[in-house]
């Protein structure tokens, strides 16, 4: 399947609609998601990008079916991660020493992953690559979010070949970003921020900054992931900005494990106390153990706070609040509040190590958090919804309403 996005750019990429994993089992894709690729058609003929490995042989035969591959005359590889080149040794079998525009980053990546000698041509930001009437310009993006990563901008089409910038994990059969439901895509690409770009975020701003600054026209942003931002483009641009800049809502996601019920119960009573002094906050229960990582790390990242419960095992917490913990750390999140709660039986370290870790990760601890011994009374409960109270008040005096008293 292709599709023509303008007279001189066709969409050549392949819609995964089964794909429900990605990054190995890191990242979850309950709608799917697409491969983009790019055939541009001038006087010279370029391909952006190619598409994930065990799709390889379909893309070279969809991709022969447009044009003939002996007329392709360069390949630009924007980001060399193995979901957009890992194709290129398949095409390259057909189009021996056609020349392969890239990052020098790129370069060692593509070596690395494929063990392949090309053709390389190595470029930097502001070169540019004449198609005839048309051209590309390469605009270096580095850990956006590889080393290699590049942009590449069409001339006389004004369209950003943004890589994973802007991208997205859905399938849709319409390939437009007015062609989505509004909702799904809005969610999509707000967890692909979340769980891939925090990290970069200063990096973000500064890209867009840079690329603004080069004063070019935009009328079409092609993302190597999801759909195409041809209604309003700069829309997806302004929300990258709200995000890069530490964003949180007024929010608290609450995510727990409970063996016998007891935190669970724990955390219930919480959320209705920072119900009750913060009634305008938004407050939302997870069991991290159940729902889906990605999830929670996306309503992490929409959050003013984050408490995380767990009873104490083995003299420490449960293994599904390790591995949030371990993606919370890596991301980097900033300009945010957490604690922990957990009940226990008899040693009670888990809430001490869960607050040492939280603070590991970059989270302000403002409140050393609620143990209850075995499971939880009518006056342990009490106290989880007074700590809630309490914790509302840490998060907005100026807002919240007084602690409740015993």
């Amino acid at each position: 399947m292709s599709l023509n996005i303008t007279d001189a750019v066709t969409w050549v990429g392949k819609k995964d609609w089964e794909l429900r994993r990605f990054h190995g089992e890191e990242y979850s894709t309950h709608k799917g998601s697409t491969y983009n690729s790019y055939l541009v058609r001038d006087e010279k003929t370029a391909l952006i990008d190619t598409v994930w490995g065990p799709y390889a042989k379909e893309f070279v035969q969809q991709l022969a079916a447009t044009v003939e591959l002996a007329g392709i005359d360069y390949v630009i590889v924007n980001h060399a991660e193995p979901d957009h080149s890992g194709a290129l040794p398949e095409l390259m079998r057909h189009i021996p020493g056609v020349p392969v525009y890239c990052t020098a980053n790129a370069v060692k990546s593509i070596t690395g992953q494929h063990h392949i000698d090309l053709n390389f041509q190595v470029v930097k930001t502001g070169q540019r690559l004449s198609l005839g009437k048309r051209e590309l310009i390469f605009i270096e993006a580095p850990m956006l979010h590889w080393p290699d990563t590049m942009f590449c901008y069409l001339t006389g089409e004004d369209i950003l070949f943004s890589n994973d910038a802007f991208g997205h994990h859905l399938a849709t059969e319409g390939m437009y970003n007015d062609l989505a439901d509004p909702c799904a895509l809005e969610a999509e690409c707000l967890k692909y921020y979340a769980n891939i770009l925090t990290p970069f975020s200063p990096l973000v701003k500064r890209k867009i900054e840079e690329f603004a600054g080069l004063n070019l026209p935009l009328k079409m942003i092609c993302p190597s992931h999801g759909t195409i931002w041809r209604t309003d483009p700069m829309s997806i641009v302004a929300r990258y900005l709200e995000w890069a800049a530490d964003y949180q809502e007024n929010q608290v996601t609450i995510a727990y494990d409970t063996m016998w019920n007891s935190t669970r119960r724990m955390a219930e009573a919480i959320a209705e106390g920072l119900g009750e002094a913060a009634p305008a906050a938004t407050v939302k229960l997870f069991n991290a153990a159940r729902t889906d990582k990605n999830d929670i790390i996306t309503e992490v990242f929409r959050s003013r706070a984050v408490l995380l419960g767990s009873p104490t095992i083995n003299r420490g917490y449960l293994s599904s609040l390790g591995g949030l913990l371990e993606m919370m750390r890596g991301l980097g999140f900033k300009k945010k509040k957490a604690a922990a709660f957990g009940s226990y039986g008899w040693s009670g370290e888990s809430v001490k190590m869960l607050n040492e870790h939280l603070r590991g990760c970059g989270f302000e601890v403002p409140d050393e958090g609620q143990r209850e011994l075995w499971a939880p009374d009518g006056e342990g409960l009490h106290r989880c919804r007074e700590f809630g109270r309490r914790f509302a008040l840490v998060l907005d005096p100026d807002t919240t309403r007084e602690p409740l008293k015993k």
